[in-house]
């Protein structure tokens, strides 16, 4: 299951006199196991599963999927 790594935001900032968005999206994380198939709910989770000395899971089995949200943005003359 995947779990929210940071939250989306616009702020606006002058370049060249201009009000500019400045976007970050929201982003979401999948960590998985390559290995076993399990799902992790936080870095913290795979790194302990990958110091756990009772597993043979190694960092090369973590495997990381971003998927980035991009808040929508109002473009052409009705922009700030």
């Amino acid at each position: 299951m995947a779990f929210k790594e940071q939250e989306a935001s616009v702020q606006y900032e002058k370049l060249d006199g201009k009000d500019v968005p400045y976007i970050k999206p929201e982003v979401w994380v999948t960590l998985t196991n390559t290995e076993t198939g399990q799902e992790y709910q936080s870095d913290k989770e795979a790194d302990d599963d990958v110091n756990d000395a009772n597993t043979a899971t190694k960092k090369e089995h973590i495997k990381r999927d971003v998927e980035l949200r991009i808040a929508e943005i109002p473009l052409g003359s009705a922009s700030k």
